[in-house]
């Protein structure tokens, strides 16, 4: 078994110690947030740190990075419009989810240069993406500065879901393989799940009972 202390870690090359850091916490959701700038002009940015935080209030957050250096865009809009959309990431588009990491300028609309289609609904001053078949409307809700690394929690206030037929469950539960939706394992690796089982709530005394996942 390999062994890495905290020595061992800071004395790795960058991008072999990014590689391992990022990967070793296991999956996380690959998610498209996209803004709107008040001056009109639509972003859209993958992003491997959207994580849920409650259900009432329902909201989620997600990690911006330290500012600067063309990172940001899509927490400036979010902070000047307090609009934002959450959108799955599917099969369909790895390859141009994937390259709107890159620090395009302010005035780009990445939906325009990786052809990703948009949608508009009327009363949510941000885009969709189109071919996401679960799609998430939200408000800016707070934010908490991280001293530790200079990154910022951004919390965001679920407000509208929008999810295409057939994903979801009697129970509200949504089958996320059904909907194609992808995971990231490290930075540029993604997944696709299969949902092997479902259990009941876990009670003390009480056996556990599978849940019937329809397809």
């Amino acid at each position: 078994m390999n062994h890495y202390n905290s020595t061992d870690l800071h004395q790795l090359d960058r991008i072999y110690r990014g590689n391992l850091i990022n990967s070793v916490t296991g999956y996380k959701s690959a998610s498209l947030l996209a803004t709107r700038s008040a001056s009109g002009i639509d972003n859209v940015a993958i992003f491997s740190s959207v994580t849920h935080l409650g259900s009432d209030p329902a909201l989620f957050t997600f990690i911006q990075r330290p500012l600067g250096h063309g990172v940001g865009h899509t927490y400036e809009n979010l902070k000047e419009t307090g609009h934002i959309t959450l959108n799955h990431i599917n099969l369909e588009l790895i390859e141009r989810a994937h390259q709107s990491s890159a620090k395009y300028d302010a005035s780009v609309s990445e939906f325009e240069v990786l052809g990703i289609e948009s949608l508009d609904r009327d009363g949510i001053d941000a885009p969709f993406v189109k071919d996401a078949a679960i799609q998430v409307a939200a408000r800016y809700e707070g934010e908490y500065y991280l001293k530790e690394n200079k990154c910022i929690l951004v919390l965001c206030r679920i407000t509208d879901i929008f999810i295409n037929d057939g994903i979801q469950q009697e129970d509200g539960w949504l089958n996320l393989e059904t909907a194609g939706s992808l995971a990231i394992n490290g930075l540029d690796a993604y997944a696709s799940g299969t949902t092997e089982k479902r259990l009941s709530y876990a009670k003390v005394g009480e056996e556990l009972e599978e849940i019937k996942v329809s397809s």
